[in-house]
């Protein structure tokens, strides 16, 4: 079942549940997504598909963050339950077990010894760990075995 099927079919039983923010969200989605559709001009690719998923979670991860700062608790459960809802249709996240394995495996991988190395690290680990972890966290992990 292709991310958009199942897309399609939540979006079916959120409006025989007449779940509004379930169904808010998977619109949002598939809006998403048929935009980049349109921007590539061909049908997106299962990859294409995770890096819109990623874009939407990184960019309802700030905004909650920025109304906690701001004292905006409504605000804030809203996005909460638009992570949750959105978190359902990402791959399954690395365990800090196997992040931290690939991320040895690919600092051994380019020869990287010291923090100068970051880039050539970061830019080989992401490739591999797209949608599946956080950059923030992988960025973290990599500063650890570095230094």
């Amino acid at each position: 079942m292709t991310l958009l099927d199942k897309l399609n079919h939540d979006m079916k039983e959120a409006l025989k549940q007449k779940d509004k923010e379930t169904l808010s969200v998977i619109r949002m989605v598939k809006a998403s997504l048929q935009n980049e559709a349109i921007k590539l001009g061909s049908d997106l690719t299962e990859e294409q598909e995770i890096t819109v998923l990623s874009r939407e979670l990184k960019q309802r991860n700030d905004s909650l963050h920025e109304f906690e700062n701001a004292g905006r608790k409504d605000l804030a459960e809203k996005l909460e339950n638009e992570l949750k809802v959105l978190e359902k249709y990402m791959p399954k996240q690395l365990s800090d077990e196997e992040l931290e394995d690939v991320i040895v495996q690919t600092i051994n991988e380019v020869g990287a010894e010291t923090k100068k190395d970051m880039g050539k690290v970061m830019s080989a680990v992401m490739p591999k760990v797209k949608g599946k972890a956080d950059g923030s966290k992988v960025n973290q992990l990599v500063m650890k075995h570095l230094s």
